[in-house]
């Protein structure tokens, strides 16, 4: 793949991976992106996972030719990025490795060496010199990790934005890039909103043109459009107006209340209700959605004095990323002592800017004329 007449694409795609980072489920597989920049002085950007270093650096010896990369630079230090450091260095010793102060700390934990002699540490507005070519450093501090870089290639303009604007597959997917990247995004970056709007704030004085992630594809049409989708999922704003409801159902009577709730909002006009029963979904493609639409009703039974597990596991996923600026309704079922409701809302108290629906919806084993009302006035509420 090339990027530009002197930026190669050298990264690989896994098709083997069932679970990224041990949890997220990726269908599709996953990219591990690197780059090479040709010039008077020559760079490579990353390395890849290390199960994929032979094709790696097969990658980078046939774009590269007989000559030798002069630079190193390390974006980021998780092992799918970083995990051939040693290796290159072994071939290229005189390569000199462009990083953080951090990401040379990092290097100790995972090489037993920092590579003394051969650092280069750079920061905010640092400069990188290769020729036509000058590199641009940017901090991105906990975008994901703590020494994360992003570089800016002044003379074709292409951003090197690290994890940022990744998303799950691999390069050659052919799949709508939103659903992945959001659901990429909210579960590995999306508790560090705040560091990711300072990030914008940098980048929002560039000109930039492409944009070349450690994951996925290279962006370089409608950049406004992914942009703008980051700035709103940084700033916990829903992307679309829509009601999800996530509940866990052991005998299928709250699965029931459920089930005519979403038909009486469908019925007043409400033209996106998602259905997430915990218990089945992706709990990641659930937290998406609750990430992604204006109102979320939570719906469970009351179990073991607290609440049911599928459904913990739900609020603790969204509580992790700072969910924030929503609207809330409950329905809870118990049988003698229904308790739901109560320990949800404790569950949440720590998220920001949060509405809770004045309407709630009690069940008592099953579904009766009073919890059916209790339905209809939640309904007209969440329609207002």
């Amino acid at each position: 793949m090339t990027v530009t007449n002197d930026i190669k694409y050298i990264g690989v795609n896994d098709r083997e991976i069932d679970l990224f980072e041990g949890q997220y489920i990726v269908p599709n597989g996953m990219a591990y992106n690197s780059y090479l920049i040709l010039d008077d002085k020559i760079a490579v950007l990353d390395t890849v996972d290390a199960k994929f270093g032979d094709e790696w650096l097969e990658n980078l010896k046939k774009e590269m030719g007989n000559k030798s990369p002069d630079f190193l630079v390390v974006h980021h230090m998780e092992p799918d990025h970083s995990a051939n450091i040693q290796r290159f260095v072994s071939i290229y010793p005189n390569a000199k490795i462009v990083s953080s102060a951090k990401s040379f700390q990092m290097m100790k934990g995972f090489f037993s060496t920092d590579f003394e002699g051969k650092q280069i540490v750079v920061g905010d507005k640092d400069k990188l010199e290769l020729g036509r070519h000058t590199l641009t450093f940017f901090t991105a501090p906990m975008v994901h990790w703590p020494e994360v870089i992003v570089s800016y290639d002044e003379a074709d303009k292409v951003l090197f934005s690290a994890d940022a604007f990744g998303k799950f597959g691999t390069t050659d997917t052919d799949e709508e890039w939103t659903c992945e990247a959001r659901r990429y995004y909210i579960g590995i970056v999306g508790k560090y909103g705040v560091q990711v709007q300072s990030l914008l704030k940098k980048l929002s004085l560039l000109d930039v043109k492409t944009i070349c992630s450690l994951h996925g594809p290279v962006l370089k049409e409608n950049l406004g459009y992914y942009i703008g989708l980051y700035d709103t999922w940084s700033s916990y704003k829903a992307e679309e107006e829509g009601i999800v409801i996530a509940y866990s159902s052991v005998y299928g009577n709250t699965k029931k209340a459920v089930n005519l709730l979403a038909e009486k909002l469908r019925e007043k006009g409400v033209k996106k209700v998602v259905t997430n029963d915990l218990a089945r979904v992706d709990m990641a493609e659930a937290v998406e959605d609750a990430f992604r639409y204006s109102k979320l009703v939570l719906a469970t039974t009351t179990y073991n004095a607290d609440i049911f597990p599928f459904m913990k596991e739900f609020i603790s996923h969204l509580t992790e990323r700072n969910f924030q600026n929503r609207e809330v309704a409950f329905i809870e079922n118990g049988s003698w002592a229904p308790m739901a409701v109560k320990i949800m809302k404790e569950s949440l108290e720590k998220c920001k800017n949060l509405t809770f629906a004045e309407n709630t919806v009690r069940i008592i084993s099953a579904l009766n004329s009073d919890s059916i009302s209790q339905i209809e006035a939640l309904s007209e509420e969440l329609c207002k």
